[in-house]
């Protein structure tokens, strides 16, 4: 095993034993391998900077790299934004480890050798975020690499393998150029997600929810600080910021939208399609500290006369959120408000029992005027898990669940 600290600064070789430079910079070409170094910097004194490839190196040790071409058989170095340079990009840089879920600092590389018949090959193999490669950057060069690596071995080792490593780079171009994905991240829960980005820079922020699909952009923005949500909405393009707001429950889209300025809320209303437009308008016309302004338009609700067995068949071709989906909101042939089912209560029923020999008592529910604090004390006294909202006519028109409970008096 090599390691990234003991090639930077190493004398290069050519085929006839000639001095041609020290290696200033090496690469991954993600394109065409995603952990194989496939260029290296060479340049020596006043001299044009020279790079070779990766089938041009025939021995690689630390501080020491020979290779199986002479010094003219070498390129020109050009700058290629496609190329991933493992000392600018890499080393003392912030990654995001998806296997541990947190940020983390680069302190070195791990190169494993690939040996062919005629070249060797370098792969990355894991990147050093623990205390043996923060020694061996602040020895390198000072200390022997036998005592160095004679140090390391009496140190904790922390490393994360390649494949669990999500980079972040805030330029979009640059993202695709160099074919980096947030498919891993896509993979976190969104709340372990968001307690990551909270640790990044504004611009890297901004490029991971970028990069996200929709979906999961949004439930990451749920979760996040209103202050740095609406920062990053800000500044999204319009058109993406409508699809997040799509995916979003109608209230927590309302509460982002409240908390923008009223030319970006209004832009992006015009974005999104007439129904939820229409729905979070409507949201956003009650108080935010009012049973309606903590409520949420998407809910479910069956008449009180259906079987068990017809709500099975119904839910099962609807979108809702299956992990929040509690309660069933009952209503009677006139379209009022007349219980409430437990999912729970529900699923242990006979498939032939009607809903309304299934709703729980007392019946409970509140204006969407009504004071927050009579929400919260609603709660408390019944021990509820959902609180049904209802108009002047008596007809259910949200629900307040007891994770937007918690969330608002978590808020205070």
């Amino acid at each position: 095993m090599l390691f990234a600290t003991e090639i930077v600064g190493a004398a290069a070789y050519d085929a006839q034993e000639h001095f041609v430079g020290r290696v200033r910079e090496f690469f991954v070409e993600p394109a065409e391998q995603p952990n194989r170094i496939s260029h290296f910097l060479i340049s020596r004194g006043r001299f044009q900077p020279l790079v070779a490839k990766y089938d041009q190196v025939s021995k690689v040790a630390p501080g020491r790299i020979d290779l199986n071409v002479s010094e003219r058989a070498l390129d020109a170095y050009k700058p290629n934004e496609g190329w991933l340079a493992v000392q600018k990009d890499l080393l003392d840089q912030q990654i995001i480890d998806t296997e541990g879920r947190k940020v983390v600092r680069v302190n070195d590389v791990d190169l494993a050798e690939q040996r062919t018949n005629a070249h060797v090959e370098l792969r990355i193999a894991r990147v050093d975020v623990g205390l043996p490669g923060a020694m061996r950057r602040l020895l390198q060069g000072i200390a022997p690499s036998a005592l160095i690596h004679k140090l390391q071995g009496k140190l904790p080792q922390r490393s994360i393998r390649w494949e669990f490593v999500n980079l972040i780079e805030p330029d979009p171009l640059r993202r695709v150029k160099l074919r980096i994905t947030h498919e891993k991240l896509e993979d976190l829960h969104p709340a372990d997600l968001a307690e990551m980005m909270e640790e990044l820079s504004a611009a890297e922020r901004q490029g991971i929810i970028a990069s996200l699909d929709e979906e999961t952009a949004a439930q990451v923005l749920a979760e996040l600080d209103e202050r740095l949500t609406t920062q990053i909405v800000e500044k999204l393009d319009p058109e993406k910021a409508a699809d997040i707001l799509e995916e979003m429950a109608p209230d927590a889209a309302a509460d982002l939208l409240a908390d923008l300025p009223k030319e970006t809320s209004e832009e992006l209303l015009e974005e999104m399609p007439n129904l939820e437009a229409d729905e979070v308008r409507e949201l956003l016309s009650y108080d935010p500290a009012t049973a309606g302004g903590m409520m949420n338009t998407d809910f479910a609700y069956v008449s009180e006369a259906s079987s068990r067995e017809d709500v099975l068949e119904w839910l099962r071709k609807q979108e809702f959120n299956l992990e929040q989906l509690d309660t069933i909101v009952l209503v009677d042939d006139k379209a009022k408000f007349s219980g409430t089912v437990p999912v729970a209560r529900m699923l242990l029923a006979s498939p032939e029992q009607f809903m309304e020999e299934l709703k729980t008592e007392p019946l409970v529910s509140i204006t969407a005027d009504a004071n927050e604090k009579d929400v919260f004390e609603l709660f408390d006294k019944y021990n509820l898990r959902m609180l049904t909202v209802i108009d002047e006519e008596n007809r259910p028109i949200g629900t307040v669940t007891v994770d937007d409970v918690v969330s608002r008096l978590v808020s205070k």
